[in-house]
This record gives C-alpha cells, structure tokens and sequence, in this order.
C-alpha cells in the first residue's frame, strides 16, 4: 500500500518506523501521524483513525509505546 498523504510515512514502512525512537518522537512533537499526517497521535505516533488499520505486528510496537517501554 502506498502512503496515504504524500508527506506521510509509506504504509509498509510503519513497522520499521515505530523501532526509530528519533522518527516517533518527531511525529508526537509534531503531533502528526506517521500514517497520514493527522492530529491527535498517541505515544506511538499513530492517530486514533490509523491505529485500526495496524496489523498485530504493528498494534504490539504501537503497546510497547503506549506502555512507556518504546521500541
């Protein structure tokens, strides 16, 4: 799958982009989602909208995240 907004993450590199504490990190500041851009990102930096379209590889970097471990 291609990326959903041109200045956006490539969807089949999302994985790799939730082990890069630098690339999350610079989504929450921004508060823009590696996915699409949008506002309102978790400690992931995923948005509520994208984080359904996760796969369960995806979804279990999104909790470690969330659980405050990171990647």
């Amino acid at each position: 799958m291609d990326r959903w907004n041109s200045e956006a993450m490539p969807r089949d590199q999302i994985a790799y982009a939730l082990t890069r504490r630098d690339w999350v990190r610079v989504a929450v500041r921004t508060d823009a989602c590696l996915i699409c851009k949008g506002p309102k990102v978790n400690e992931a930096g995923i948005c509520s909208v994208c984080i359904a379209t996760l796969t369960d590889v995806e979804i279990q970097l999104v909790e470690k995240w969330m659980s405050g471990v990171g990647p």
